[in-house]
């Protein structure tokens, strides 16, 4: 299949360095990172990929995967991520293809109006899908070959989010866990300013938390392998929640809330899913029945970019069928 894929982000964005506790503009940028591996991915399951990115690259794309700066129609399908009401450029429409559009998150969520899903929208999950009212949905899935898979695990629990949605994501849940039951805490993850760094780091120095700031690459690797658990206690309609994925590539178990679509990812072999503080502390007593070797078996399973993929082929055959019959 020859597949064009499109994004605005220039490649690869995957950033290798973290900035540790200065500032970082949000978004964090992961659907390009995901959008990277997926061009990969399709790449080595034998398709033809050309990746049209205006910004360029900055190294070699993978093997069959051909930079474009301007649009070519000899394609099947094209596929783009959703931006705004999720339609497609006029450049892209001028080819006249089949085309889909990943939604990664939940605009509501974000405070922002939900345009109404067309059904050609594919979904990071069956959480998001269903929000929408629809059906369509691919898992993200990542490379294995970025994380360090370990079964020891060190005297700690990792919190890792953007910081600009902290109390959000439940930095004060953690917090406050860390404060009544003792463990030792790692807060992972940065702000859009130096004020809102601050103020996390005031809020981690009250309960002797250890605050890293922004962590990628080699370093974030070692943090997500070395935990005891991955904390994830949002207070929101998660759309997927790729660190908890990560997690789990590392062998790290997940204690995570009941929203969105964390009970969708997190089963009970590989974590606990929790709906109160009741529920959270005794998750963290417990944490230790969670075998890191079940967490990696499921993330090589059910997250790696392979299987994203090829479950984004199967779209995409979909999609050219449907456009055939019209």
């Amino acid at each position: 299949m020859r597949v064009l894929l499109s994004s605005i982000h220039r490649y690869p964005a995957a950033i290798e360095v973290g900035l540790g506790r200065k500032p970082r503009p949000f978004p964090s940028g992961s659907a390009f990172s995901i959008h990277d591996l997926l061009a990969k991915g399709l790449s080595e399951l034998g398709h033809d990929v050309c990746y049209l990115l205006p910004k360029g690259a900055d190294k070699p794309l993978p093997t069959r995967v051909r930079l474009l700066s301007k649009p070519d129609g000899d394609v099947d399908v094209i596929h783009t991520i959703k931006f705004g009401d999720g339609g497609l450029s006029e450049d892209l429409k001028a080819l006249r293809k089949p085309w889909v559009t990943t939604c990664h998150m939940d605009d509501r969520a974000r405070g922002w109006e939900r345009h109404p899903a067309a059904t050609n929208w594919i979904f990071v999950s069956r959480t998001l899908a269903t929000l929408h009212g629809r059906h369509r949905y691919v898992l993200n899935g990542i490379d294995p070959a970025e994380y360090i898979y370990s079964e020891s695990k060190d005297d700690y629990f990792l919190f890792m989010s953007t910081m600009d949605w902290g109390t959000q994501k439940g930095l004060d849940v953690v917090l406050s866990l860390a404060k009544q039951i003792g463990f030792k805490l790692v807060i992972a993850g940065t702000g859009r300013d130096h004020e809102s760094i601050a103020a996390v780091a005031e809020m981690c120095r009250k309960v002797n938390a250890k605050y890293v700031g922004d962590v990628r690459g080699k370093e974030k690797a070692e943090l997500l392998a070395g935990a005891k658990a991955f904390l994830f206690p949002t207070k929101v309609d998660e759309a997927f929640g790729l660190g908890m994925v990560e997690a789990l590539m590392s062998g790290t178990p997940v204690i995570c809330s009941d929203r969105g679509a964390c009970p969708e990812i997190i089963s009970a072999d590989v974590g606990m899913v929790c709906k109160d503080e009741e529920e959270y502390e005794s998750a963290v007593n417990r944490i230790g029945s969670i075998a890191p070797q079940a967490c990696r078996e499921k993330a090589m399973r059910e997250y790696h970019y392979l299987r994203m993929a090829a479950d984004y082929a199967v779209e995409y055959e979909k999609e050219i069928a449907s456009n055939e019959t019209q």
